[in-house]
């Protein structure tokens, strides 16, 4: 099989795009050209369907935001049962007799303290 000449005639903003094109990656134009034509022959042999690729990349985007608000929720629960655990630990250490509804109060309120701060933007 050998190759076959064409004669190929570009518009002035189509000759600077190919140009830089080729000046960028070290080719000539007549080689970058034939890259040109290579992919273009591809991309009409197997097909550009951006809709597919759109869908697909939607589909994806969506499967890791619910799996990213799955996640937001564990440690949420894991930061929660951390504070309850120090609070009961330092009442027991301290040796408090305060009531499981207080306990469990100023646990919540250092699970929203340590919430507060891990929101916070760092300069």
């Amino acid at each position: 099989m050998s190759a076959r000449a064409q004669t190929v005639r570009l518009s002035p903003s189509q000759y600077r795009v190919l140009a830089d094109f080729a000046k960028r990656r070290g080719l000539s134009d007549y080689a970058m050209l034939a890259r040109v034509v290579e992919a273009g022959l591809l991309s009409l042999l197997h097909g550009t369907d951006k809709e597919t690729d759109v869908a697909e990349l939607a589909r994806e985007i969506g499967s890791i935001s619910e799996r990213l608000a799955e996640v937001e929720r564990v440690l949420d629960r894991t930061l929660f049962t951390a504070c309850a655990a120090y609070a009961y630990a330092r009442h027991a250490a301290l040796g408090t007799k305060k009531s499981d509804e207080t306990i469990a109060a100023e646990a919540r309120a250092a699970f929203e303290r340590q919430r507060s701060l891990a929101l916070e933007i760092e300069p």
